[in-house]
């Protein structure tokens, strides 16, 4: 489903927040009771990439970030998430050429790429099979507002073009609990992009911010100059709009979708005619790809994005302490 409009009401969104904040403090005072419990302690390092609104802040891609920079170093690293949009609940191995996005969730399909991926409803029981299968250390994409499994390092991620909306809960606003909670189960906090809602001044005055943006891939060097017709079905579809442009992508036109959105044939065959009418190249992210039916896939580019630290040494040097803890082989 597509965020309401008020989530990201600067001014706290208007009347309806105001009705919905009973229910809104009947959710945190749920969300706080079950991140009391204690978490089952892995025998390996676990990092967590969450964030503390519902949507996208860029954990995926923070995700894959660390799985390249710990498999660099050496150390078999897995990734672990939930698996939102798919069927699959219990401990599951990623397999691509088998699972589709209904069965594991869009994300899911986008880490098993790169790694060895679970899917787990009870994060615990996926790591204690991705240990089984070798994982030195596991890289969680979301869970930070879930105590199933202890972390070694959580980051909370914040998208810098939307920050933490109206500020309010669930279903008021996009926060899952107060940000001063995620933060303080979080070692640092993440800043994709420039802080354009002054998202910085509501984090911890001690917690330290680590900062980056998102890069397009070589695709969108080779669209330079050229009209593309990009959609999507994700949390912030501006961002890659905005990520487009400023490659130097002449933006024809564009078309988004609620998060996850579930494309079928029709919803191709319009969005392709919509594009010949253009006379542009119709380009999406590689999260939608995954959700795209095989048979219109050849028709369609996909942009790739990564993150690009504007310190480098700062993430490396969160890293260090958890990768000297882990026994390397002889």
């Amino acid at each position: 489903m597509r965020a309401p409009e008020f989530w990201s009401g600067g001014s706290g969104g208007g009347l309806a927040p105001m009705l919905l904040s009973p229910v809104s403090a009947l959710y945190a005072a749920a969300t706080a009771r079950r991140m009391a419990r204690a978490g089952w302690q892995a025998p390996v390092p676990v990092i967590c990439c969450g964030n503390a609104t519902a949507g996208g802040a860029g954990k995926t891609t923070l995700a894959l970030d660390l799985g390249r920079r710990l498999s660099n170093r050496g150390i078999g690293t897995h990734f672990l998430l939930r698996g939102y949009g798919g069927r699959i609940k219990h401990a599951t191995r990623v397999d691509p050429a088998i699972h589709d996005s209904t069965a594991v969730g869009d994300e899911a399909l986008l880490l098993a790429a790169e790694r060895p991926t679970w899917v787990a409803a009870d994060r615990a029981a996926g790591a204690q099979a991705a240990i089984a299968a070798g994982a030195q250390t596991i890289v969680m994409d979301d869970g930070l507002q879930n105590p199933t499994l202890a972390k070694d390092l959580s980051l909370l991620v914040v998208d810098g073009s939307y920050g933490f909306g109206n500020g309010r809960i669930i279903p008021a606003g996009p926060l899952r609990e107060p940000v001063h909670a995620a933060a303080a189960r979080c070692r640092a906090a993440v800043l994709i992009g420039p802080d354009e809602t002054n998202a910085l001044a509501q984090l911890p005055p001690g917690l330290p911010v680590l900062r980056a943006r998102l890069r397009p891939g070589p695709e969108a060097e080779l669209l330079a100059g050229q009209p593309v017709f990009a959609f999507c079905g994700i949390a912030n579809p501006r961002k890659f709009f905005s990520t487009l442009q400023e490659a130097g992508v002449f933006l024809a036109g564009k078309q988004s979708y609620a998060d996850h959105y579930p494309f079928d044939e029709g919803d191709l065959r319009d969005l392709l005619a919509e594009a010949d009418s253009l006379r542009a190249t119709p380009v999406t992210t590689r999260k939608d790809f995954v959700r795209i039916p095989p048979a219109f896939r050849n028709r369609v580019t996909v942009v790739t994005v990564r993150l690009e630290w504007e310190e480098p040494a700062e993430i490396e040097g969160l890293l260090d302490p958890l990768a000297g803890s882990i026994p390397m082989p002889a």
